[in-house]
């Protein structure tokens, strides 16, 4: 079974980066980077807690990353070991997905010949929330006395930082602390440790900011001895007293001890896959590779409250601010809302709780309804700035339209909130908020419409599409026909309220006086101008003027960069004068309203923009290898789930823009993984009422089986290239239509329907 990512001997600045990425440990409340236990700020150690943010001064606001408790380190002969300068003779590490623990192996050799090897384990506990732990194990080759030096090192890694302050180090034995403030807010934060096992300790304070046991710890040749280690860490935001709490926490765990915390942990895990394990018969690399999306997913997805949401980086750092982008509706919410419907829910009630902040954006430009922030943090204004990328040439700062002009953002929220209510047939969000975002989402895209009296049209001018090289366009596709989708969503809530819950339905209306946008609604909703294939090419421009772009190779672009870092975009980049773009823009549009247009025409689109993405962005690839599905290029579309699938796990991805690291985790590419495998190749797509299925499978890819929740009925789908199964868990209420090749079946209470593929249906 494909269940554990192995590296060994990569200990490179590059590979510790990547590895730091890859092998994250989370539990939706805070992230444990992938790095070592020796290692500190320079290696890029942190744990960031999930909606806590800090500004320091005029710098960027981002998450807070908290003061260290993993920290553990062996000295042997006064001299510290640490993997990136003593000499390591054998080195692995390895994450067990199915049970989120990662392991670590190093094997040191000093310099008079001892071997000294160290293996840790470690999780960030699913049952407990604050709660990080580690097993750590020694053993020498020969007698000795070794120090281990284990506590808290307040010395983060910060990219626009310090963040906390007033730290105060504290013994209360056999536990240490650290409490510290933050700079903006002045919320109190606390680490507790306990290292429990063999050996004599003392605590001694560094700097302030580190406080440390030093553990005598007497050697025998080739006898092993082990630390447990707990670490509780706990903010203000969660609790009166955050030092007690820690406190407290840190004493039960040794009390319960490791290998019961683990086991508890690990229960939590094997639950999760058993609902949502998509499994893949004859490509272990796909595989390997899907499961390792759909563990960071979960990692990072908030199961525990409504109050946040999943950053673009998740919880690896703090690039992008920790903001949430429209990254999470679109590429991760589809996952959730067919595997975990209550992680789901939890994601789109985020966006009511920051309601008043897209609200606060759109009277900052100008408009009604909400505006919803390109990067949303705690409060739901927006941290985007108006300078985000910097010039490799002139290091001045380039003034970017990503805040101002992705007007799509509030367009892609109201979509998702209505396709969450249709795949889980919850109502109780649309009435707890859902329902009035959908409305102020639309209120804000009809002031921000342009009527056109020559054109007798409504035109959306001067913004920002998903391909941001090109910026302060005019009727870009995707922002155009998701507003229109918009007003029909609301239009068609409307109606669904007024049936189902008409004082509900009035009480909102009246609440945020909504019934004369809602007629302006009515009347524009048609006229709405959606740019169309052109009859003879069934090209769909991408914005006005589009086409008549410099039309250049892509690669031919790209040999005419000064700088390997140079930003494309902007004023002034290369791509803006020509058709290259960023990123899947139509290609998007027409997988997420796909059904309006022809194949046709979709391949026909599939054909001119592809040579001309440069795929510069996580969230693109993913669309190409839906659409490719979809149209039959079945070797493209794997080609593109394999780089979407692996991006973490290869590190092939873009590290900066311009002198500005953007590493991380690509938590969209994770969400688009299972999407390109459930909606493109496995060709799943739920209506409303009926489910249909249209295989597309790789050639490797003998049968998948898809485990999905539809309206609270949990199913299960088999997937082969001569036939489709499905059979539900349970018998359920309603009907639920399945329809294969044009054919339509009702699903039977008990029985597992079958229905054969002919030949001619079996895709390469």
């Amino acid at each position: 079974m494909s269940w554990t990512i192995t590296e060994t001997n990569q200990l490179d600045d590059m590979a510790t980066d990547r590895l730091g990425n890859s092998f994250l440990l989370g539990n939706g409340y805070f992230g444990y980077r992938g790095t070592l236990e020796e290692y500190t700020k320079e290696q890029k150690t942190a744990a960031i807690v999930s909606g806590l943010y800090d500004r320091v001064g005029g710098l960027w606001r981002e998450p807070i990353n908290f003061p260290n408790g993993g920290f553990i380190q062996v000295v042997y002969q006064n001299q510290p070991l640490h993997a990136k300068t003593s000499r390591v003779e054998q080195h692995s590490q390895t994450l067990d997905l199915h049970h989120a623990v990662h392991d670590r192996h190093t094997v040191f050799l000093t310099d008079d010949g001892n071997r000294l090897s160290v293996h840790a384990r470690r999780f960030v506990s699913s049952a407990r929330l604050h709660l990080l732990c580690i097993q750590y194990t020694i053993e020498s080759s020969r007698d000795c006395e070794l120090v281990v030096r284990s506590g808290i090192d307040g010395d983060v890694w910060d990219l626009n930082g310090p963040h906390l302050c007033d730290f105060q180090p504290e013994v209360h034995q056999p536990l240490i602390t650290l409490s510290a403030i933050s700079q903006e807010l002045h919320v109190p934060i606390a680490v507790c440790e306990n290292t429990v096992g063999p050996g004599t300790s003392q605590t001694c304070v560094e700097a302030g900011k580190r406080i440390l046991r030093q553990i005598r710890l007497p050697m025998k040749a080739n006898q092993a001895q082990t630390l447990d280690k707990f670490v509780a860490i706990h903010s203000a935001k969660d609790t009166d007293n955050p030092l007690l709490a820690g406190q407290s926490l840190c004493q039960e765990a040794a009390r319960v001890g490791f290998d019961s915390l683990l086991n508890e942990h690990c229960a939590v895990w094997e639950a999760r896959w058993k609902r949502c394990d998509l499994q893949i018969t004859g490509d272990a690399k796909a595989q390997l590779a899907l499961r390792f999306s759909m563990y960071h997913l979960l990692a990072i997805a908030p199961a525990h409250t409504d109050r946040a949401s999943i950053p673009a980086r998740g919880l690896s750092g703090q690039v992008y601010k920790g903001g949430i982008f429209w990254d999470t509706e679109i590429f991760m919410l589809p996952f959730f809302a067919f595997e975990f419907p209550e992680i789901a829910r939890n994601l789109l009630m985020y966006r009511f709780h920051t309601l008043d902040g897209a609200r606060r954006k759109a009277r900052e430009y100008g408009f009604r309804g909400a505006y919803y922030a390109w990067e949303s943090q705690d409060s739901g204004d927006d941290a985007c700035t108006e300078f985000n990328v910097t010039d490799v040439f002139t290091k001045r700062p380039i003034r970017t339209y990503f805040r101002d002009k992705q007007v799509h953002i509030s367009a892609d929220i109201a979509h998702a909130i209505w396709t969450y209510s249709s795949i889980t047939g919850d109502d109780t969000l649309l009435l707890d908020g859902g329902a009035e975002v959908i409305y102020e989402c639309a209120r804000f895209l009809l002031t921000r419409l342009y009527y056109s009296r020559e054109k007798n049209r409504y035109e959306i001018l001067d913004v920002t599409g998903p391909d941001e090289y090109h910026e302060r366009v005019h009727n870009n596709a995707f922002t155009n026909w998701m507003a229109a989708h918009t007003f029909e969503i609301c239009l068609h809530l409307t109606v669904f309220l007024q049936e189902r819950y008409p004082a509900q339905a009035e009480a909102l209306l009246e609440k945020i006086d909504f019934q004369k946008d809602l007629e302006a609604i009515r009347e524009v909703s048609g006229q709405v101008y959606r740019p169309a294939p052109d009859p003879q090419t069934m090209i769909i421009p991408q914005f006005d003027g589009y086409l008549a772009l410099e039309d250049i190779a892509l690669d031919e672009l790209l040999r005419r960069k000064l700088d390997p870092n140079e930003y494309l975009g902007g004023g002034n980049g290369l791509a803006t004068t020509t058709q290259i773009i960023k990123q899947a823009d139509v290609i998007l549009a027409l997988h997420i309203l796909g059904e309006k247009h022809s194949r046709e025409v979709v391949a026909a689109n599939w054909d001119y923009y592809e040579p001309r993405t440069e795929q510069g962005s996580s969230l693109s690839t993913c669309a190409y290898a839906l659409t490719a599905a979809h149209i039959g290029k079945v070797a493209a579309a794997y080609k593109y789930f394999i780089t979407t699938a692996t991006i973490d796990l290869t590190g092939d991805s873009i590290q900066y823009v311009g002198p500005l690291y953007i590493g991380g985790t690509h938590p969209a590419a994770n969400g688009g993984a299972w999407m390109a495998a459930v909606f493109g190749f496995c060709g799943i797509h739920w209506s409303g009422r009926t489910l249909t299925i249209d295989p597309h499978l790789p050639a490797l890819w003998s049968e998948v089986h898809v485990p999905l929740t539809i309206h609270g009925q949990s199913l299960r789908l088999s997937v082969s290239k001569h036939e489709v199964t499905i059979q539900a868990v349970q018998p359920f209420h309603g009907e639920i239509l399945v329809q294969v090749l044009q054919e339509v079946h009702a699903l039977p209470q008990k029985e597992k329907l079958s229905i054969p593929l002919p030949a001619s249906e079996s895709k390469p």
